[in-house]
């Protein structure tokens, strides 16, 4: 910095640091071959493909995709197998349909084939009943009697009622009759026969009960 008439001249700034003349250091001499001395890139020119990859993480890796691809494996299995038995049980509904639809038209079929001499037995009651009304009158109670053992065949059981106890399970009241001759709510008289195969109910026996207040 100068001065003129007095006045500091500070049009003239120092110069910066980066104009400043750098200093080189001292110079190594080059490396003597006969020395077997290697030099080797210092740590910040060591390069990514040069590092030796981590083994931890590559180990990880491996085990997390081929437990992935055993998951796959699974989840695959369990899906054809769940298709299969849903197969199956279509296939088992289908034939357990069409087996009780078998079944019901030969319980019926046989059902009709033990009626048929039942029915052959009227239309030859009904084509002699101008001869003989006896006669005619006895082959009708025969052909009740062979209607009896084809329903007993088929475990078709008439339901008790004369002088029974009254049951709304079994019988039907048609009207309460007072009267001495039974006891107070039995069965007075049958209007209509009821019937049952085993314990179902195929129809009750409209029956008159005893309203008897001295028993």
């Amino acid at each position: 910095m100068s001065t003129f008439n007095g006045q500091a001249d500070v049009s003239a700034e120092p110069q910066s640091k980066a104009e400043q003349p750098k200093v080189a250091g001292p110079e190594l001499p080059p490396a003597d071959p006969s020395d077997d001395f290697t030099e080797t890139a210092g740590p910040s020119q060591e390069t990514a493909t040069d590092r030796p990859p981590v083994q931890g993480v590559s180990d990880t890796s491996a085990r997390q995709a081929e437990e992935l691809q055993k998951l796959r494996a699974e989840r695959d299995s369990l899906f054809d197998r769940l298709a299969r038995l849903q197969a199956e049980f279509d296939n088992y509904r289908k034939r357990a349909a069409r087996e009780n639809l078998e079944f019901r038209d030969f319980a019926l079929a046989d059902t009709a084939k033990s009626l048929l001499p039942v029915i052959d037995n009227f239309a030859l009651a009904l084509k002699n009943a101008g001869a003989n009304p006896e006669e005619f009158r006895k082959g009708v109670e025969l052909i009740h009697k062979q209607l009896q053992d084809v329903l007993q065949k088929m475990n078709v059981q008439r339901i008790a009622t004369q002088g029974q106890p009254f049951d709304p399970r079994l019988h039907e009241a048609i009207e309460m009759v007072e009267s001495s001759d039974a006891p107070d709510n039995h069965v007075l008289d049958e209007l209509q026969a009821g019937y049952r195969i085993k314990e179902r109910l195929l129809r009750p026996a409209m029956v008159r009960v005893a309203k008897n207040t001295n028993k």
